[in-house]
């Protein structure tokens, strides 16, 4: 007999029938009243128009997913949301997953999210987040597989509690300003297949040894993750590892030799890291695609056991110490693309299969010992678009597969021993825009159209014949020929043409008297060839010309007064002709740093400005010249040179006792100076101190007195509306150097504004950022306010950009690479106050002269408005809004008086148009500030290269050049809406920076003459 019992569950479940049934009638009604209701949290955006009353079948709405007649998912990617998360959503009880990719969701970590108990699924990359994840994060659903919060500006430490997530199996924190240290805590995380933690800024920390533990784990991204120390031997239990990449840290040691034998490996990624030693042991990871170890210090010889990775397509092992041959069995490998090898010691032959049994792409080993001729398969697939095989022995002609290499479009075989006939085939590539082929034994000729879209031709120190193509691509910026057999007339010099070296051929004919409209050429090299005629005036229109040699040729007539029209001209060589005439007065106000007139005709006079030694052999076999006594022993003196000598002895002795008496009277006035204003500083610094009160905010090794006294004129280094800077040397045991802003008040401050004034500076106080300036303490009295900064060794980067170190030994120590990354920095700490900050930050008045350089030229941003403040106590509220510096105000701030963050992105775009074309922010003319002026020139041809700074208009950098110029054009698009967040900004810059740092690695750093 069945008992009664056994009924009990059942008959109580059939009871309850009718209620859940009932039950789950109101909650589809709430459910579509919970979905209204987000709508409306979330602004009513557009996107959400599908969400409306008249629908009663919620599930077809968009973004919705429902299972059983309940919502089960909300995938909302790219809809523009910029509200916070509500509370509400986790009133879906069946809500198992949340997709909020990509969109502008602002605030702290949303913890509301812990009351979804049912979720499975969390995607929040890509938002506005800021702020800590929350020490209790692991109240979030227990069922949690899938957790992504990267792209966003949390910071902090990664909490210890994430790992007590029992079901998570995917972990995506990359990308985010984490600045604390990830926990051992992550190794809990039995379950983990994919771990991201790369791009962040974390404290410098050793893995730890628990990561071990995540025997699961497929997926280990950790670049940029400032990893240091050995890689611990526990990861050799990562067996499932398909993905391992820790490069772009500090990783030392050897490579383990557990990671070779991993056997589901397919990426490895240990590039930029200071590994050393010999790669040991068998190589049992036969599912390897992908492998990059470049930028270490390894040793040794490449492994054999490379040639049995059939699946290898990526090669990456350029910028060690590896020395000996490849191994030939490379050559077989069936899926080979990219092999990356340059800069190293290796030696003997390339293996001569390469290219014949896989689609080669890219093959570069420049600068290594390797001999032997090109193998014969290199484009055996016609898939080949990069060879780079520069700096090292080969011989050789060029085989036949490259000369009908119709893909190539980077061709560097310079500085090699190649000879015999260079195939004109090559020339037909038509994406070849890169061609140095330079110091070998070539021969040939050249066809009659270059392809259009070169940009790079070097083919000096060969022996080519020929004419030269009667016109040359628009697109060339670089042309090196010298040193051949060429003959002819000179062509047409396409507008873009930077350099144009011909030395020591046999072009003959006269010099154009034509040049391209808006010639941006700055080289010009003619010497030792056999032309003839006169050197035109129209030469004049080569405004950015710096270096003209037209020597050892047969120029006749004289020498053109134009040509001191010429604004940056500083090398001048027109020896060696038949030049007649007298040499234009005007040429001695260039600054010559070198100046060669010898062996002509010229007569006359030497122009006075260029009587001087450093010009001693410029004019030698000249019979016709003449100087005064004190110059050039080799030439005659002019008539009455003798008189004029007499009169200016006479004129300097009377000259030399007026201001030794001048100078005597100065001394007096000094001294009288110096005393009178030492008694008044001591007054000064006992009132200064009256009633003065110090808020810190930092640990600070000095008192008021010691600031207050070093506030004299000789520490002045600025001045402006709002008060005076000065350089502060203190005498304490670091010798600690600081900047102080004294601002002075003529109108005392009520009660309010005083307590809103000590409110922002303590808020300016807390930020902590390495690319913000640290205020080190406020010393304030009822006369003035003293904020006192870290001293920044290099001042600002206005300074640097457009003040007087740009002349300094002929150079700018601003090149590319250094302006572009103080353009990340600046971005950073810009990303910072918009984005990592609650409540933001706006800055108001971000331009060149407020981003100050350490000693390393690193950037930090400056000067956040409070001077500004307090000199406007007591004018018209309609002001507040207009804050800024001529040439880097929005236009919203001539007409709102409500602003937000867009504004910095303005400005900060006026700087990225400083650092590209080298030009002030307000020193346009009639063509107003540089963002119009730019904008002006971008909308008339669209081209940019004419408007780059000469400092960087370098081939190597011109693509990245450009990227961040129409970047700058973006930020200072004339809506806000249109301009992109700092957060944007950031990430484009970000990868001009890896762009940049691959090109010029992969270019070897063109080097200019």
């Amino acid at each position: 007999m069945v008992s009664s019992s056994f009924f009990a569950p059942f008959l109580f479940m059939t009871l309850l029938l009718p209620a859940i049934s009932n039950s789950q009638t109101v909650t589809k009604q709430e459910e579509k009243q919970t979905l209204l209701r987000l709508r409306s949290d979330w602004g009513n955006p557009q996107a959400l128009s599908s969400w409306n009353s008249t629908t009663s079948h919620y599930c077809s709405w968009i973004g919705i997913v429902c299972t059983n007649g309940f919502v089960a998912e909300i995938s909302l990617r790219r809809q523009n949301l910029d509200k916070p998360i509500p509370a509400a959503i986790c009133d879906l009880q069946n809500l198992t997953r949340l997709d909020l990719y990509y969109n502008n969701l602002p605030g702290v970590f949303p913890t509301v999210l812990y009351n979804c108990s049912k979720l499975q699924f969390l995607e929040l990359s890509e938002n506005l987040f800021v702020g800590k994840l929350p020490a209790d994060i692991n109240l979030l659903s227990l069922r949690l597989a899938y957790l992504g919060l990267s792209g966003n500006n949390f910071t902090g430490h990664i909490p210890s509690s994430i790992g007590q997530l029992p079901a998570i199996k995917n972990l995506q924190l990359d990308n985010n300003l984490f600045d604390g240290s990830y926990p051992a805590e992550l190794g809990n995380l039995s379950k983990l297949e994919y771990l991201t933690l790369a791009n962040n800024p974390f404290a410098a920390v050793r893995i730890a040894p628990e990561f071990g533990n995540m025997t699961t784990l497929k997926f280990l991204w950790m670049s940029q993750a400032s990893v240091v120390g050995e890689i611990p031997e526990t990861l050799a239990n990562l067996t499932e590892l398909e993905l391992f990449d820790l490069s772009m840290n500090s990783v030392t040691g050897r490579t383990p030799g557990w990671v070779w034998k991993l056997k589901k490996l397919r990426n490895l990624y240990l590039y930029a890291n200071k590994l050393c030693c010999e790669i040991n042991g068998t190589i049992g990871a036969l599912r390897l695609e992908e492998i990059d170890v470049s930028m270490n210090l390894l040793t040794g010889s490449m492994p054999e056991d490379l040639g049995k990775l059939r699946n290898l397509s990526f090669l990456s092992l350029y910028n060690n110490q590896l020395s000996g041959d490849i191994p030939s069995s490379i050559g077989l490998l069936p899926m080979l693309e990219n092999v990356w090898l340059w800069n190293n010691s290796l030696t003997g032959v390339l293996p001569p299969e390469l290219g014949k049994y896989s689609t080669l792409n890219y093959l570069d080993v420049i600068n290594n010992k390797l001999v032997g001729k090109l193998p014969e398969g290199l484009c055996s697939h016609k898939a080949l678009t990069a060879l780079a095989v520069s700096q090292n022995n080969f011989s050789g002609v060029i085989p036949a597969s490259l000369a009908n290499c119709y893909t190539l479009e980077y061709v560097r075989l310079d500085r090699n021993d190649f000879s015999g006939a260079f195939p004109t085939t090559i020339w037909s590539a038509v994406n070849l825009t890169y061609v140095t082929i330079c110091d070998n034994a070539f021969s040939g000729t050249l066809p009659g159209k270059l392809p259009q879209n070169l940009l790079i031709m070097e083919i000096q120190n060969n022996r080519f014949s020929g004419t030269l193509p009667n016109q040359l691509p628009q697109s060339l910026i670089w042309m090196e020929i010298q040193n051949n057999r060429f003959y002819g007339s000179i062509p047409l010099l396409p507008s873009n043409l930077l350099t144009f070296k011909a030395s020591n051929n046999s072009l003959s004919g006269k010099i154009l008297n034509k040049y391209a409209e808006n010639s941006l050429l700055e080289i010009m090299l003619l010497d030792e060839n056999q032309i003839s005629g006169t050197i035109p005036s129209e030469i004049s229109s080569l405004k950015f010309l710096i270096v003209l040699n037209l020597s050892n040729n047969q120029l006749i007539g004289e020498i053109p007064s134009s040509i001191v029209s010429l604004p940056s001209l500083t090398t001048l060589d027109l020896s060696k002709n038949q030049l007649s005439g007298t040499i234009p007065q005007q040429l001695g106000n260039i600054p010559f740093t070198f100046l060669n007139l010898s062996v002509n005709q010229l007569s006359g006079e030497i122009p006075m400005w260029l009587q001087n030694h450093e010009y001693e052999r410029s004019f030698l076999s000249n019979p016709g010249l003449c100087s005064s006594p004190n110059f050039a022993a080799v030439l005659h003196h002019c008539k009455d040179t003798m008189d004029r000598s007499d009169k200016l002895l006479r004129r300097l002795i009377i000259l030399s006792v007026f201001l030794g008496g001048f100078a005597l009277l100065s001394i007096v006035a000094f001294t009288i100076q110096k005393v009178k204003k030492y008694r008044q500083q001591e007054k000064f610094t006992d009132s200064e101190l009256g009633a003065s009160k110090l808020t810190t905010f930092h640990a600070i090794d000095f008192t008021e007195q010691e600031i207050a006294r070093g506030l004299t004129e000789d520490n002045i280094i600025g001045s402006g509306g709002s008060g005076k800077v000065y350089r502060i040397s203190l005498g304490n045991q670091v010798e600690e150097i600081v900047a102080v802003k004294k601002i002075w008040n003529s109108r005392k401050l009520d009660a309010q504004l005083e307590k809103e004034f000590q409110a922002e500076v303590e808020i300016l106080g807390s930020v902590r950022h390495a690319n913000i300036v640290k205020l080190l303490c406020c010393i304030a009295s009822s006369g003035s306010k003293l904020l006192v900064y870290e001293y920044m060794e290099n001042e600002s980067l206005h300074r640097w950009l457009h003040g007087r170190e740009m002349t300094v030994s002929g150079s700018s120590p601003l090149d590319w690479s250094r302006r572009l990354n103080i353009a990340i920095g600046a971005a950073r700490g810009l990303c910072y106050m918009h984005h990592g900050c609650s409540p933001p930050i706006v800055h108001r008045d971000i331009k060149s002269s407020n981003i100050l350089l350490d000693s390393e030229f690193s950037p930090k941003i400056a000067d956040f408005g409070l001077a500004r403040m307090l000199v406007k106590t007591g004018e018209p509220e309609s002001v507040s809004a207009i804050a800024g510096s001529f040439g880097y105000m929005a236009p919203e701030c001539g007409y709102l008086r409500k602003i937000n963050e867009k504004v910095d992105v303005y400005s900060f775009g006026v700087v990225l148009l400083e650092l590209t074309t080298g030009r002030r922010a307000n020193d346009m003319g009639e063509e107003g500030g540089l963002a119009k002026w730019a904008w002006q020139h971008f909308q008339e041809d669209g081209g940019l290269l004419y408007v780059m700074d000469e400092v960087v208009r370098v081939p190597a950098y011109l693509y990245t050049v450009e990227v961040v110029l129409k970047l700058g054009l973006m930020c200072t698009g004339p809506s806000p809406s249109s301009r992109p967040s700092m957060k944007e900004v950031l990430q484009v810059l970000t990868w001009c920076d890896r762009r940049h740092r691959t090109s010029v690695t992969a270019n070897n750093e063109l080097e200019i003459a």
